[in-house]
């Protein structure tokens, strides 16, 4: 049997649309033939913004059967690695951290597969050390500080960290359907005090006399999204953040990715004044991005939480991640969960110092997972 040649596509439209079909799940909302393409073209995510696609293919009698989404990357910003403080260990070495490979979704704090193998490969796991090797010889030969592998699934965790990659934890709050039926049997899994507040909160939103609907990316004009874009940029610039999507790059994405694409919306007659945009797979609701253009009381909880729970339930869908940070969410019912990436660090002195920092993170973030789960606000058993 040969073994897996890998290639460079030096970016995602060089990735054969049919292969899309074989190496992520169905209805896959980011890993897809569309997302990271339209991301790339759109200038979201390109050399200029900081981001170079170096994405490798593993090919078969020239066949692709296996991909690890790639980026050279010459900063920290939308990769959710969190490595801020990474930076002055290398430069106590007198070595520059950046750039630095990252394998994931750009600014998209997803877990989910990274080492993408088609089920047609004649040696899956051969596939997944030929796209390692790859990425480990790239940092080598270019002399590269690291590369890391943001949001890791399970599986693609032991892998690689049976390949000698860290391993860091972190955590995030998902909401989960233990068969509730609809919002009103979810909160009778609360305690009465938690249910009373959920209830008043959704009371204020609607009594604001805003009018709120969903609606698909496909229902949502093109000439709609500069109003909804401003909505979405003013977040980031409340806080002096660059907002990376432009109006354009969103209704691209609309438009292909149609019922893939959720986005919430409360408006005064027929201006919109607050929005949350959610992504869906067949199964999950991914929550990520909220904006409005003015202070309404509890509008943000029920744009970004209450009603994505609704559209859960009403869709079949059995889990809402609804994006990084927010301790919050714990009070709505959002549950406490780890989250893994994984990093290559060649040079075994840096590798020495973040080995044991990152085993006592870990030890952390499991104390603050469950602390975080002793306030959720469920009735307790018995």
């Amino acid at each position: 049997m040969n073994k897996p040649n890998v290639r460079i596509a030096r970016s995602a439209a060089e990735i054969p649309v049919e292969a899309w079909g074989e190496l992520a799940a169905p209805g896959d909302p980011f890993l897809n033939a569309d997302f990271l393409r339209i991301l790339e073209a759109s200038g979201v995510v390109a050399p200029d913004a900081g981001w170079q696609p170096l994405h490798l293919l593993a090919t078969e009698d020239d066949r692709v059967v296996g991909l690890l989404p790639l980026y050279l990357k010459s900063h920290s910003h939308g990769d959710f690695i969190y490595d801020w403080s990474w930076r002055p260990v290398w430069e106590r070495f007198g070595q520059a951290y950046y750039p630095r490979l990252i394998s994931g979704v750009p600014y998209t704090p997803v877990a989910g597969p990274r080492l993408l193998v088609s089920p047609r490969s004649a040696d899956a796991a051969a596939v997944r050390r030929a796209l390692i090797r790859a990425a480990q010889t790239l940092v080598a030969e270019q002399g590269w500080s690291s590369w890391h592998v943001a949001l890791a699934a399970g599986d693609d965790v032991a892998t690689l960290e049976a390949a000698g990659l860290l391993v860091s934890d972190d955590v995030q709050f998902h909401w989960a359907d233990a068969g509730f039926g609809d919002f009103d049997g979810f909160l009778q899994s609360f305690s009465a005090e938690k249910r009373r507040k959920v209830r008043a909160e959704r009371r204020r939103a609607a009594q604001s006399g805003l009018r709120i609907e969903v609606r698909h990316g496909g229902e949502i004009g093109a000439g709609e999204w500069p109003a909804l874009h401003a909505l979405y940029r003013s977040t980031f610039e409340r806080f002096g953040n660059h907002a990376a999507f432009s109006a354009e790059c969103l209704a691209a994405l609309a438009a292909a990715l149609d019922e893939r694409m959720v986005v919430f919306t409360a408006s005064d007659g027929d201006v919109p004044v607050a929005l949350s945009f959610c992504f869906r797979s067949a199964d999950t609701l991914f929550g990520r991005y909220w904006g409005a253009s003015r202070a309404v009381d509890s509008l943000h909880f029920e744009l970004c939480f209450y009603r994505g729970i609704d559209y859960c339930l009403r869709e079949g869908l059995v889990r809402f991640e609804p994006g990084a940070g927010g301790e919050h969410k714990i009070a709505r019912g959002f549950v406490p969960q780890r989250v893994r990436s994984a990093h290559w660090i060649p040079d075994p002195a840096i590798r020495r110092i973040l080995a044991p920092h990152l085993a006592r993170q870990a030890a952390g973030v499991a104390a603050y997972r469950d602390d975080a789960a002793r306030h959720l606000p469920f009735r307790r058993a018995g």
